[in-house]
């Protein structure tokens, strides 16, 4: 089925649920191709390839609303898939507040390529995809014979959907992307194991490292692993590695959302306008970052999208507000979802950051915990190294740290100049300044 196809049938099913008593319709239609390459230890353990054709409606009859999906697209069988959708919402609950977007939100909509879509990805072989695969664990094995495994995984995907609207919008997004990954097992010499990973996702082929440069990443971080053990409760500066960060943002994510606020179970709520961290946090929501893994020019609601200024150097600017849950709220909407999420970045590199620390605790991973949307507080087990007079001294794990989101953003003294580029959410490495640890 070509782009033309999609949107003529999207219209058409469109159509049908109006013929059958919807009052309005919001039809996506996706295509998306995903291929799998796992290689352990030099020998191909899978290949797969998941290609798939689906067809989404959101349906609003008398304040009521459903979602359906369904992937077989012949129209002899959509017509009953659509005629029996409409009826099924016709047997629930009244929501007043559910309803397509106002038509002027759809308006302003960019006009520029964002450059999410690899041209090249259809001459892409499946030789070429195992080579790249094998090519990674064959290089782990030369690093050294203290490995015992290596599982490595190249992955690719391309996807187009076509969104439509019944009263007013289309949308149209084709887009690809390529991961990198390994996980290494080694033998720590004193009878257990470490393991550690690397991975990098990009929109274009020729944005992925090499496979030399992600497995001698991996293969570092699980080296330096070897001989971790507790230190001594107490109160350290700490510096959180980019990859990790990305932790200690997710559970800003509810916090921040219109269902939280709604449902009385953000401790963000009231905050507008209200310090939450220090000046270092400064934190933005950009669709329009060429080549981002979040980019996009509209969001799942068919909101054109814009850039937002979430938190100004401490202060909080802007929640994530759906159409939906904006008017629950009675609050304009923003966006539902984040997109891609960029900072403030410092003039120091991880290395300059650790450099500078007297006596704290790089944190290179965070392992379990859990944290409180409500109140804000956080406990998480950490992994990392303890470092004194800028020098790492133990590899340390076992630890925990603890405390309130409130307290944590106003501890952020420095902010590295290394984003994170293979996420959408762009983090760097940041410091934060008396942090209390659990150990021994």
């Amino acid at each position: 089925m070509n782009k033309k196809e999609r949107l003529e049938l999207a219209r058409w099913a469109i159509s049908q649920a109006k013929k059958n008593g919807a009052g309005d319709v919001a039809a996506n239609l996706s295509f998306s191709r995903q291929i799998e390459v796992g290689v352990r230890d030099g020998k191909l353990e899978n290949l797969k390839e998941s290609t798939q054709n689906s067809l989404s409606l959101n349906i609003y009859v008398d304040n009521r609303y459903s979602g359906h999906s369904t992937n077989d697209l012949r129209r002899g069988s959509l017509g009953r898939f659509v005629e029996d959708a409409v009826a099924m919402t016709r047997y629930l609950g009244e929501d007043p507040y559910r309803a397509l977007p106002d038509p002027k939100y759809y308006e302003d909509q960019k006009k520029i390529d964002l450059k999410i879509l690899d041209p090249g990805y259809s001459e892409i072989t499946s030789a070429e995809r195992v080579k790249t695969a094998q090519a990674l664990t064959e290089i782990a094995v030369a690093q050294s014979d203290k490995i015992l495994s290596s599982l490595a995984e190249y992955s690719d995907e391309y996807f187009e959907d076509v969104k439509v609207h019944s009263n007013g919008f289309v949308g149209r997004r084709e887009g690809t992307s390529f991961t990198g990954n390994i996980e290494i097992t080694i033998d720590d010499g004193a009878g257990g194991k470490s393991q550690d990973y690397e991975y990098a996702k990009v929109r274009f082929r020729k944005d992925l490292p090499a496979p030399e440069m992600i497995t001698k990443k991996a293969f570092r971080r699980v080296m330096n692993q070897i001989g971790q053990a507790k230190m001594e409760s107490g109160v350290y500066d700490m510096v959180v590695e980019n990859r990790a960060a990305g932790r200690l943002l997710r559970a800003m994510a509810g916090p921040l959302g219109g269902r939280s606020l709604q449902q009385r179970s953000s401790f963000l709520e009231g905050k507008i306008g209200q310090r939450i961290g220090s000046e270092k946090f400064t934190m933005v929501d950009d669709p329009f970052v060429i080549s981002g893994l979040g980019s996009r020019l509209f969001d799942r609601e068919g909101m054109a999208a814009k850039r937002r200024v979430i938190i100004d150097k401490g202060i909080l600017r802007s929640y994530y507000i759906s159409y939906y849950y904006g008017k629950k709220l009675g609050m304009e909407p923003t966006v539902g979802t984040s997109t891609n999420l960029v900072f403030d970045y410092g003039d120091k590199s991880l290395e300059e950051l650790v450099a500078g620390l007297q006596k704290g605790i790089l944190v290179t991973g965070f392992i379990g915990g859990n944290s409180n949307s409500t109140t804000g507080d956080f406990s998480y087990g950490i992994v990392g190294a303890y470092v004194e007079n800028g020098k790492v001294v133990q590899p340390v794990n076992e630890m925990n740290i603890s405390g309130n989101f409130t307290e944590l953003w106003n501890q952020l003294t420095e902010v590295g100049n290394d984003p994170f580029v293979y996420s959408s959410w762009r983090r760097p490495s940041l410091r934060f300044k008396d942090i209390s640890f659990s150990g021994i």
